[in-house]
């Protein structure tokens, strides 16, 4: 007996959407393989893909995310795939939005944490995509301050109202099917915002000590109970624009940790959204570090030209009036991006505005609390990087040697980095033994942390060993390494 093909219900949200857009089935197929593209996804749909779809067909994989951020983008407003009438899908879109408003970006960055904090695995599978980096760059850079961040006063943009004296704050059904906190309508302090800033503190230094993976997951969860709530609450405009500040200090910090963890696609995600939070708060300059923190993982993925653009971006972004630790830190993110693509003369010149702008800083400059690392160790740190990368292991050697000389204790995993380029340098110097000791108590570090970069530069450090592998110091090392099971 012959089955039956599967009975499919025509699609009419699509129907409408489409009619509303104007797209023709064509038209549809086309822009979702254009996004695809920036996704590094090979789609190839068509005219009768779309007839598929309005057919009752529910398209796999990640397409219906893409078809809704494309209906999105040409309609100007947010929509889901559930508003299309497909079925949900793992978000490879989300979080890739620069929003509109600073309550969409709420909404946006709010729906990342709760799905990070659960047990959304697919999420920290997501792949880093470089296409990706574009969008959001290019309307930080371009885009004006929001007027207006403030809640509580009005009702007009669905914020609460609180009554003035006493009583019960009257708070709006929620949209998307946020949840309702218990605390949602309460007004925001500054104490609040103090204790964001602590835990900042706090979760930075185990970053720095432990490694990104030690405490993440409760940065997320604290960021879901915590600042959601307060960002849903009722603030006036400068204590709001000091809250969204804050957000985007531990966003870009939930974003950082799970770049240590090489969650890279997730990590792009947060870093996005830190740079949309920065600009409610109206801070341009945090925006700059969140686009070089963008450029670094850029570099360490091996996106040399996506590093150095971000670079310039936030060069270009916060001007020349920017404090000179700032402007250092801006140059030697360009430097890096110029050694991984082996642009000597380009690299050399970023780290010479870079040092340049660093012999400038005096006691009592306004330097941000979050420039405030890249000193003289950290610039070392740059510049032996950078000489490792073009090969100029002389100088790799000195600028690394100097910075361990500087770098405080606390900065643990930054040292382990340091540690082996000099340990690369010495190998490309001919100095094996000391390579392999060097390399050796960097691995003695690596297992001590929950971070995937750490383990990271340490087999890259043992896949230069390989043409020595017979080598005396080689087996002692490897000995060392096993030992550490």
């Amino acid at each position: 007996m012959t089955e039956r093909p599967p009975h499919h219900t025509p699609n009419r949200q699509l129907a409408a959407l489409i009619a509303e857009a104007g797209f023709s089935n064509a038209g549809l197929a086309r822009r979702v393989d254009q996004l695809g593209i920036e996704h590094g996804l090979d789609l190839r749909y068509d005219k009768t893909s779309v007839t598929r779809w309005l057919r009752g067909q529910q398209p796999r994989g990640t397409t219906p995310a893409l078809i809704a951020e494309v209906f999105t983008r040409r309609l100007g407003r947010r929509l889901s795939a559930q508003d299309l009438g497909l079925d949900a899908c793992a978000p490879v879109y989300a979080g890739l939005e620069f929003a509109a408003t600073p309550s969409e970006a709420v909404d946006i960055v709010s729906g990342l944490w709760r799905k990070d904090s659960g047990s959304h695995a697919e999420l920290r599978k997501i792949a880093f995509t470089p296409a990706g980096l574009v969008v959001p760059s290019r309307d930080w850079l371009i885009g004006r301050a929001d007027e207006r961040v403030a809640r509580g006063e009005t009702v007009s943009d669905g914020a609460v109202r609180v009554p003035a004296q006493g009583g019960r704050a009257m708070v709006p059904r929620q949209r998307h099917n946020d949840r309702v906190d218990r605390t949602q309508g309460s007004r925001v302090t500054s104490g609040d915002i103090a204790a964001l800033r602590s835990v900042g503190e706090l979760f930075r230094a185990l970053d720095h000590a432990y490694g990104g993976g030690h405490a993440r997951q409760a940065l997320v969860r604290y960021l879901e109970h915590e600042a959601e709530p307060m960002l849903r609450g009722s603030y006036g405009e400068a204590t709001g624009r000091r809250l969204f500040a804050a957000a985007a200090d531990l966003t870009r910090l939930a974003g950082w940790t799970s770049y240590d963890i090489a969650a890279h696609g997730l990590a792009q995600r947060y870093f996005v959204q830190a740079l949309r939070l920065a600009q409610a708060a109206g801070d341009r300059a945090y925006g700059s570090y969140v686009l070089v923190t963008m450029s670094r993982q850029a570099v360490y993925l091996g996106h040399g030209r996506e590093a150095v653009q971000l670079a310039r971006v936030a060069q270009q972004g916060i001007g020349s009036s920017a404090p000179p630790t700032v402007q250092a830190l801006l140059h030697s993110a360009e430097a890096r991006g110029h050694g991984v693509l082996g642009e000597v003369r380009a690299c050399t010149a970023a780290l010479a505005r870079a040092e340049r702008a660093l012999e400038t800083v005096r006691p009592g400059d306004d330097t941000p609390y979050w420039a405030r690392f890249f000193d003289e160790a950290q610039l070392a740190d740059e510049l032996a990087h950078c000489h490792r990368d073009l090969q100029q292991y002389r100088a790799a050697s000195q600028h690394a040697e100097r910075s361990l000389q500087l770098r405080a204790a606390g900065f643990a995993r930054s040292r382990l980095f340091c540690r082996v380029v000099l340990a690369t340098a010495r190998l490309g110097l001919g100095e094996l033994e000391q390579a392999c000791t060097l390399g050796a108590e960097a691995a003695l570090q690596a297992s001590e942390m929950r971070s995937v970069r750490a383990h990271e530069y340490v087999r890259e450090f043992e896949r230069r060993l390989e043409p020595y592998r017979d080598a005396a110091a080689v087996r002692g090392y490897q000995e060392r390494v096993a030992a550490l099971g």
